[in-house]
C-alpha cells in the first residue's frame, strides 16, 4: 500500500457522499453556518480517539532502551559476579548506568531515533550497534585510565556487550513492526486539516504524500470560498465545511495540526483566519511551499520536505503534558492525605446545617471547550441551588447556607475538585473553569472578551494565576472577566512546572484575602 493510499482519510464512497452533501446543503451553511455536514461529523467521530505523537513514542523508546541495557548489565552481574553491595555501588553500578546512558546519547547523535530510522530495523542496526560499541569502548577506556580495570570481571564486560547488542537487535525489530502497525491503525500519526483549497492545497497535499517517511494524516479540507474558487474535492479529499465549521470539528476530533494553504501576500485573509482559529489547542502552520520569498532555513519547520512557518504552537504537549499530569497526581494525593479530616468535618457540618446531598455537581467548560462535571461541597440550600450558575452568588446572597458562607470564603467548598484532578478533568493549576452559561450583566463571557475560549487550550485548574493576582470571586463587571482572561492567557504562554509550583504554594497565602469571596 503506497503513501497516498495509507494517508487518505477517505475512500471513493466517502468522496461521492461528500459531493452529494456539498451539492444539497443549504445556502446558510455556505455563508457561514457553523453546523457540520454529516460527513464532517462522521469524520470527527472517527478521529475522536486519542493518538500518540511520534515524539512521545520516540521518547518512550529512548527510556526503554536505556532500561533494557541497564537491565542486561545488572542481570549479567547478578548471574556471574553475585551481588556484593560495595562493588555494585562503587564500580559496577556507575559503569552500567554511564554505559547505557552514553549508548542512548550516541544513538540519538547518529539519528537512530528518527521515525524513518525506526521504520527499518535492518537499515539502522549498523548505526545502533556502532553506537553501542563506541559507548562500551568509552567505558572500557575510562576504567583503564582510572586504573580500575582489574576490579571488573572480563567475562562480565564481554557478556554485557553481547547481551546488550542482542537486546538492541530484538528491540529494534519489535519497534519496526510496531511502528508499521501503529501507522496503519492511526495510533502513531500527526493528524492535520488544511485551510484553503484550489491548486495551492492540491500541491501541498501532493508534496506531503510524496514523502514515504511522512507521519502526517490529512483529515480534511476547510475553506470559506465557493466552488468556483475552491472545488469541493481537492486531491481526493472532500471539503468538509467552512472555517466556522472547522472550530466545531476540531473540538470533536483529535487534531494535532492546522495547515493554512494560502499565499503569504494574502495577509488580511490569513489574519482573519487566525483571529478565529487561534483559540484552538493546535499547532497552526502557514505552508510556504509555493512562496517565492525565502527566509533563512531556521525560520522554517518542516512537514516531510514541505517548509512551514510556525504561527502558533499547541501549549503543554508531549512530555510536558506527562510531567504536568504526574505533578497533578502527586500533589493531589498529598493534598487529600493532609486535608481529609477537613473534608470529613465539612461534610458533617453541611449535613447538620441543611437538608440535601453533601456534594454538588456543576457543568463547566473544560479543555478544548468540553463540558465537564466539577465537584464542590454544597454551599446553598438544596431547593435554591443553581447548577447552571447563571445567577452569580453575591454578598449576603440568601441562597447560601450558614456553613456555605464559611466554606465559600475559605475556598473549602473547592476541595472535592482534587478528585476531579485525579480523574483527569482538571489540573491542579490552570485557568479556573467557568460555568457553561456564566455571564456578566446577562452577557456571556465569550461575548465580553474577544478570544475568551483561548483559555481552554489547556485543562482548567483548581487554582490559577488569575486567583493569585486577586481576580477571585464574583464577576460583576466586564473588567473582571477581561483581567481574569488576560492572566489565564499569560499563564498558558509562560507555563512551566516551576510556575505551577509557585502558584500552588502561593495559593494558601492568597486564601486569606476573602474580600471578593461570598
Amino acid at each position: 500500500m503506497n503513501k497516498m493510499e495509507r494517508s487518505s482519510a477517505f475512500d471513493s464512497k466517502s468522496v461521492r457522499k461528500a459531493m452529494e452533501e456539498i451539492e444539497l446543503k443549504p445556502e446558510a451553511e455556505k455563508d457561514g453556518d457553523t453546523s457540520m455536514s454529516r460527513l464532517a461529523r462522521q469524520t470527527a467521530n472517527r478521529l475522536s480517539q486519542e493518538n500518540y505523537s511520534p515524539r512521545m513514542i520516540i521518547g518512550m523508546l529512548r527510556l526503554a532502551e536505556f532500561l533494557l541495557l541497564t537491565a542486561t548489565g545488572f542481570g549479567v552481574y547478578a548471574f556471574y559476579v553475585g551481588f556484593s553491595h560495595e562493588t555494585i555501588q562503587l564500580y559496577y553500578g556507575p559503569a552500567v548506568l554511564a554505559g547505557s546512558a552514553l549508548a542512548v546519547l550516541l544513538i540519538q547523535i547518529a539519528d537512530g531515533y528518527q521515525v524513518p530510522a525506526l521504520r527499518s530495523a535492518l537499515r539502522t542496526l549498523p548505526k545502533v550497534l556502532t553506537a553501542w560499541a563506541s559507548a562500551f569502548a568509552a567505558i572500557a577506556l575510562a576504567t583503564f585510565l582510572l586504573q580500575s580495570g582489574l576490579i571488573f570481571s572480563r567475562f562480565w564486560f564481554i557478556t554485557w556487550f553481547a547481551t546488550g547488542a542482542a537486546a538492541l537487535v530484538i528491540s529494534r525489530n519489535v519497534v519496526a513492526y510496531g511502528i508499521g502497525r501503529w501507522a496503519r491503525n492511526g495510533v502513531m500519526e500527526r493528524r492535520a486539516v488544511i485551510v484553503g483549497g484550489g491548486n495551492l492545497a492540491k500541491d501541498l497535499i501532493r508534496a506531503i504524500e510524496m514523502d514515504p517517511e511522512n507521519d502526517i494524516r490529512i483529515c480534511g479540507i476547510f475553506d470559506d470560498r465557493d466552488e468556483r474558487r475552491s472545488p469541493p474535492v481537492v486531491a481526493g479529499y472532500p471539503k468538509l465545511g467552512n472555517v466556522n465549521t472547522l472550530v466545531e470539528f476540531a473540538r470533536l476530533a483529535r487534531i494535532d495540526m492546522l495547515i493554512i494553504a494560502l499565499p503569504l501576500n494574502a495577509e488580511s485573509r490569513v489574519l482573519e483566519l487566525l483571529k478565529k482559529l487561534w483559540v484552538l489547542p493546535l499547532d497552526i502552520r502557514l505552508a510556504a511551499h509555493a512562496n517565492k520569498l525565502r527566509f533563512r532555513p531556521r525560520s522554517y519547520s518542516y512537514v516531510g520536505a514541505v517548509p512551514m512557518l510556525d504561527i502558533f504552537d499547541r501549549p503543554i504537549t508531549d512530555w510536558d503534558s506527562v510531567a504536568k499530569r504526574a505533578f497533578d497526581i502527586f500533589f493531589s494525593l498529598v493534598a487529600i492525605a493532609l486535608l481529609w479530616p477537613v473534608m470529613i468535618a465539612t461534610a458533617i457540618a453541611i449535613k447538620l446545617d441543611s437538608k440535601g446531598p453533601v456534594l454538588f455537581k456543576q457543568k463547566r467548560h473544560g479543555f478544548n471547550n468540553e463540558v465537564i462535571d466539577v465537584f464542590k461541597f454544597r454551599s446553598m440550600y438544596t431547593d435554591k441551588c443553581d447548577p447552571t450558575a447563571r445567577a452569580a452568588v453575591s454578598k449576603g446572597d440568601p441562597r447560601v447556607t450558614k456553613v456555605g458562607r464559611f466554606i465559600r470564603k475559605t475556598s473549602i467548598d473547592e476541595l472535592p475538585q482534587f478528585f476531579n484532578v485525579l480523574r483527569g478533568d482538571l489540573s491542579l493549576v490552570g485557568p479556573r473553569p467557568h460555568a457553561v452559561v456564566a455571564a456578566a450583566h446577562d452577557r456571556l463571557f465569550a461575548e465580553v472578551v474577544d478570544g475568551y475560549f483561548a483559555r481552554h487550550r489547556v485543562k482548567p485548574g483548581v487554582t490559577g494565576w488569575a486567583q493569585i493576582n486577586g481576580w477571585r470571586g464574583e464577576i460583576d463587571n466586564d473588567e473582571k472577566i477581561k483581567q481574569r482572561t488576560a492572566c489565564d492567557l499569560y499563564y498558558i504562554e509562560n507555563w512551566s512546572l516551576l510556575f505551577d509550583l509557585k502558584i500552588l504554594f502561593l495559593t494558601p497565602i492568597k486564601l486569606f484575602d476573602t474580600e471578593n469571596a461570598y
